[in-house]
């Protein structure tokens, strides 16, 4: 018999799965251009900057819908952009490889990024975190905070519970429990920085542009590694992927090397400086 996580998990993924296909589905101009206008109604999506609703051939193409121009902002020397359309929910300083899901409720760093990558925990202590939220309402894609070489790349399978504020607050070990899929990064002056994508309930899947093999909310049940011999070289503001819907951005780095300017409960923009390289 199964227990109750064994059947959390199958029905989140079930779920996510078929509302993944419905989502890529190509209805006939008519029909897509109800489906998606219909969207853009009960979500209030602010279209100014992105093609009518119409023009996209299905509800997933409106969900990864990249800009008409690229937003730009000018920066200053060391700024750090924030990396996606999103809300902060938190953001605050690694202690005894703890921190914070939402205020009140911690989580342990270890677990989320497993032994694989237990040998930069001490490196990460005392380093800035934050949490960014994208809700189904906000532009999907993930594109560099600053510029960064990506080492490594690890897949793990999970759970796919929704990740608004309501399970932030109730659900412990979220983000642990949940299907993610970590880079490994390094900055310019050699310091270590993590990117963990968290998956959730109707993501359909996690794209990481430079990675074709990885295949998320599958069938997978073993985790997926890949090494980068020669790293991945991605400079401030570069697409590196995108959700099928909405979902979360968990970044640390390494102790000493950036702050961050925001606080929780800032609504923030693709683009819009978050903080400095120290």
């Amino acid at each position: 018999m199964k227990s109750w996580q064994q059947m959390a998990r199958h029905y989140s993924s079930l779920i996510s799965q078929l509302f993944g296909k419905f989502a890529s589905r190509e209805f006939s101009p008519k029909v897509q251009a109800f489906i998606n206008q219909s969207y853009v109604k009960l979500m209030k999506l602010d279209m100014s900057q992105f093609e009518a609703p119409e023009r996209y051939p299905s509800l997933n193409a409106l969900f990864t819908r990249s800009f008409r121009l690229t937003p730009k902002q000018p920066l200053e020397q060391g700024e750090i952009i924030s990396p996606c359309d999103g809300l902060v929910t938190e953001v605050g300083t690694v202690h005894d490889s703890m921190a914070m899901q939402i205020k009140g409720m911690t989580y342990d760093l270890a677990a989320l990024l497993s032994g694989r990558y237990a040998k930069d925990l001490a490196e990460l202590e005392g380093g800035a975190y934050i949490n960014l939220y994208l809700s189904p309402r906000d532009y999907h894609r993930y594109h560099m905070p600053f510029d960064l070489e990506v080492l490594s790349l690890l897949h793990i399978p999970g759970k796919l519970y929704p990740v608004n504020m309501p399970l932030l607050r109730n659900k412990l070990n979220l983000f642990i429990e949940n299907e993610r899929v970590i880079l490994e990064c390094r900055d310019r002056q050699g310091a270590k920085h993590y990117i963990v994508l968290v998956g959730a309930l109707n993501v359909g899947k996690m794209v990481v542009a430079f990675e074709q093999r990885l295949k998320t909310n599958a069938h997978a049940r073993q985790r997926s590694y890949y090494a980068y011999e020669t790293p991945v070289r991605l400079q401030i503001g570069e697409l590196f992927g995108w959700f099928e819907m909405g979902s979360t951005i968990l970044m640390f780095s390494q102790k000493e090397t950036l702050s961050y300017s925001v606080g929780i409960g800032k609504k923030v923009s693709f683009g819009e400086p978050i903080g400095k390289l120290i």
